[in-house]
């Protein structure tokens, strides 16, 4: 079977090297184009882009695929079907239609809930006990095409964005082998994806980082560990910024107003909310590297009482 691959981030990297461990015939790697990166603004190539090349995979970076010249190079692969994970930009019916099997993605979620670009992130600061993986066809909508296969697995309860990617994006792979080798056979029958169950994520912001003291204790927690390490869940501390690592919920009721020290014991800022208190144990000042409370505490001791949240300080 030939199989366009379509893919761009760290995450669509496990699916490539489980189509061509199984055997799949993946004669092309279409990425998005090298992005400037670093304090240099060096030219980067994507992480898919880097392992095709290993791979000895030919690689094609149109800036767009709704012109007839990029849409007529993949005519020319002669491919069976396109497999898509994460490829980063909408893709025209014309490319969508192209292949006799179509256009296949691996989303990030159990659809129908969760559609959208930051599954991963939301599932966590939801509070869902499980996540998984959908293989799906293309349509025009976002996430919105018949699911053809789905794996499932439960969320540790220390879940953070960075483990939950790592962990679907190797549960991916295999699902997509399966699914192409079952359209292959013809023993895969697709179900439409039930409206009324739908859950639609808006993408990410960096000011949904934010944290707001007034909610309680464990929703906090939830958001740290989902919006970690983007967009970073941070506040401010005398008018500069703090982005949190690592917290706590601690089950006490605050004596302090939200958002204000309620302690500082066991190497961590112990702060009130909403509805309990949480104990931040691992932060990144504003300008300075990632560190233990315990060692930003040295140098910057703070009182009980003390607010966080707020604006940043303007000189």
């Amino acid at each position: 079977m030939r199989t366009i691959y379509m893919g761009t981030p760290d995450f669509a990297v496990p699916s490539l090297d489980a189509l061509v461990e199984a055997g799949i015939d993946v004669p092309l790697v279409v990425t998005r184009p090298d992005k400037p990166a670093g304090r240099g603004k060096r030219l980067q190539a994507p992480p898919v882009k880097q392992r095709a090349e290993a791979l000895g995979i030919e690689v094609f970076q149109p800036r767009t695929l709704k012109d007839e010249a990029a849409q007529a190079r993949l005519r020319e692969v002669g491919a069976d079907a396109m497999a898509v994970v994460a490829f980063g930009a909408i893709l025209p019916n014309a490319v969508l239609e192209m292949t006799p099997l179509g256009a296949v993605n691996v989303h990030a979620s159990l659809l129908p809930r969760y559609r959208g670009s930051s599954p991963i992130n939301w599932v966590i600061v939801n509070g869902e006990g499980e996540s998984g993986v959908t293989t799906m066809f293309m349509g025009e909508g976002i996430d919105t095409g018949d699911i053809l296969l789905q794996e499932r697995i439960a969320l540790d309860p220390r879940e953070t964005a960075a483990t939950l990617h790592d962990k679907l994006a190797v549960l991916g792979g295999p699902l997509l082998v399966e699914t192409l080798r079952r359209l292959e056979r013809g023993d895969l029958t697709p179900t439409p994806q039930v409206e009324a169950d739908a859950l639609y994520i808006p993408k990410l912001t960096r000011e949904d980082g934010r944290l707001d003291w007034s909610r309680p204790a464990e929703e906090l927690d939830r958001r740290i560990r989902g919006f970690t390490p983007w967009p970073g869940a941070f506040t401010f501390l005398k008018g500069h910024r703090l982005t949190v690592h690592a917290a706590h919920p601690v089950a006490q009721p605050p004596a302090q107003a939200a958002g204000q020290i309620e302690a500082v014991e066991g190497g961590a800022m112990v702060v009130a909310c909403g509805d309990g208190c949480l104990a931040i144990t691992e932060l990144q000042p504003e300008g300075k590297r990632r560190m233990a409370t315990d060692a930003f505490l040295q140098g910057h001791p703070v009182a009980v009482g003390t607010p966080l949240g707020g604006r940043p300080q303007t000189d």
